[in-house]
Order: C-alpha cells, then structure tokens, then sequence
C-alpha cells in the first residue's frame, strides 16, 4: 500500500512521512478513523513507507513523499508477507477453524482480503469475507501471546518489528491488558500501529500511551450518519411507530426483520436509533432545528416532541442495554424484544 492510493489525507500523510524521515517514530501507534475513510490503509501505508529501501518524492500532486513500490520490502509489504510484519485482527470459529481460533489461523484470508482491495470494508465484510456468519469476532490473548512473542524476537532483515493491530477495541480484558504490557516495555526499532474506530472502548491506560494519528474527517466522501440512515432509517421508523400501539403480531413480525441481521448491523441499527433520539432531544430540550432525515416527512416532523427531559434518560438506557446484550452474543430477537417493551414505556413518559 502507497499512500498515492488512499484517498485525500494530503496534509497527515505529509506530516507522518517528514517525522519517518527526521527519525523521530514513536513506538507505539494509533490511527484513529473509520476503516471506510481509509484508517487501514494509512497504516500499511505508513509502515509500508517505513521500511522502504528508496523512498521519493512522488508525482502525486500534495504528497511530499512515498514509498517506491519497487524494492523488496515494499512488493513484500504490499502482499503483506514481510516477515517482519505481524497482523492481529478480529476473529472467530467458522466451518473451517472449529476450535481456539487466532490471528494466525485466518492470516491468509486476512492478508487476501486486502489485496482483493478491501482495504476500505467494515468489519461487517471482513466477517462475512471469512465465513464467521453471524458471530462478533474477538481479538484473544492468545493472539495477544503471539504479539508479545513476535516482538520478542530479533528482527528477520534486520530493520524494524512491525504489529498491526485492526480493531484493538475488539480485545477481550486479557489480550488488552497483555498489550499494554508490551507498550510499556517497548524494544529497539518497535512499531506497534493500533488501527482504532472507537477510542472510548480501550483501556484509557492503553489510549495515553499511544501517539494518536486522527484521520481528517473532511476526507470521508460519505459519513457514516449518511450511510445508516439510508440502510437503517425505514426499519426504525416502522418500529418506532408500533411502539405506541404496542400490537403484539406486528410489532414481532418488525422484531423478527431486525433479528435477521448481522450482530454488526444490529449494532449499527441501534447506533443510528440512539443517534435519532439524541438529536430529537436537542430539539425538544433545547429548542435546536434538527433533520432526521429518515425519508418519511411526517415522522420527521412529529416525532421529535416525543424525546423529552421527563425519558431521554430511559431512552438511552434501554437502548445501551440491548447494545451490551447484543454484544455478548445474546440472542438477538429476546433482546430487541426486549428494547420494544423498554422502549414502549418510555415514550410514554413524555
């Protein structure tokens, strides 16, 4: 991966290419962005640029430097099988890794599914890339052993140890705080690069030990708001709704369409629900123009007044309590039904 390949960024790549160059990289590491804004790609990039053998001044208008693409390290990096390269991702079982999965056991998948150009997808792809279905993908201490282990070790061509790890808000308590051991006692010529969407959900002693590299939002070419509501908005809408006549048949044939997606998409549905119901209350609370921008004009308008002061509170815990049940794997329907019922009663309470 060269950093002519990732879409805008101009300015942080500019900085991230003159602090390699001074020889001044820290050892520990965090982009912080949406992989769809292109967070995984400026890390390999990145690392990419590191450790290559002739890097220039390209032709790309704004760059003020890249990687050659041509040396062996770079054509090593850009097939991710520089041995000096170790890769930690979510994972899970599948049909084909049935017991104790790692890293390790889907780093062909992994390293393929970049190369394929996915560079850019969700987590929600790279789980249905690998056959993990409906399962949320973990991030074990056994793959944190094997970090350790690999940094351990002297590097192979004699440059830097590089760890990447994608998601590291995906570690279970052990591997995080396994991590943070190793952050702590960094060796010679170490680069640990997290690749981060949700900076609140690691460990906060994790987050302060960390240079944070935080991707220009001006640079996504479409926000994840935009996308939720187009994928999620006539699903919420429906719900919503059945929340106040509370009609038992219908409102279970709404939940059974909710529990046929993804874990990811659940979360995602409950995300942009808790999104809504924050900006219907800044209208009602403090008087705030909002757009829901759901598609169904008549919602829009009428159902702000419904979030005020006397639920909001109710509101969010209802909804962060299904996002925890769901996360851990709960069944999904009893948990949605779950929120329906929660969700009914608080919308009363206006």
């Amino acid at each position: 991966m060269q950093f002519k390949d990732i879409v805008g960024q101009r300015d942080t790549i500019n900085q991230l290419t003159e602090i390699i160059d001074s020889g001044r990289v820290s050892h520990a590491q965090m982009v912080l962005g949406e992989t769809r804004q292109g967070a995984l790609q400026l890390a390999l990039a990145y690392m990419q640029y590191l450790v290559c053998e002739h890097r220039q001044q390209p032709a790309e208008e704004g760059l003020r430097a890249d990687s050659c693409g041509e040396c062996p390290s770079c054509r090593k990096m850009s097939q991710l099988v520089h041995p000096d390269l170790h890769l930690f991702f979510p994972n899970a079982t599948t049909t084909r890794v049935k017991d104790h999965p790692s890293s390790a056991e889907f780093g062909a998948e992994f390293r393929q599914f970049i190369i394929e150009g996915k560079a850019r997808l969700g987590l929600e792809e790279w789980y249905e890339y690998c056959g993990m279905e409906n399962k949320q993908g973990i991030i074990r201490e056994e793959d944190a052993a094997a970090m350790v282990q690999s940094l351990s070790m002297k590097s192979y061509e004699g440059g830097w140890k590089m760890v990447l790890v994608w998601m590291p808000e995906k570690m279970n308590s052990r591997a995080a705080n396994e991590l943070l051991k190793t952050l702590e006692e960094p060796s010679e010529k170490t680069l640990i690069m997290l690749v981060c969407e949700h900076e609140e959900q690691l460990l906060t002693t994790i987050r302060s030990r960390v240079q944070l590299i935080s991707l220009e939002q001006a640079a996504a070419d479409d926000s994840a708001e935009r996308r939720q509501a187009e994928a999620f908005a006539p699903m919420v809408v429906s719900w919503l709704r059945l929340l106040f006549k509370l009609k038992m048949k219908p409102l279970s044939d709404q939940v059974d369409e909710m529990a046929k997606l993804t874990r990811e998409q659940q979360k995602q549905l409950l995300g942009y629900a808790l999104d809504l119901m924050r900006r219907c209350f800044l209208h009602t609370a403090a008087g705030l123009p909002v757009s829901l921008g759901s598609g169904d004009d008549r919602f829009d308008q009428m159902f702000p007044q419904m979030v005020t002061v006397n639920n909001i509170a109710l509101i969010e815990e209802a909804i962060d309590q299904a996002l925890f049940a769901i996360e851990r794997n709960a069944y999904g329907r009893l948990a949605l039904m779950q929120l329906s019922f929660n969700m009914s009663k608080a919308l009363k309470k206006r």
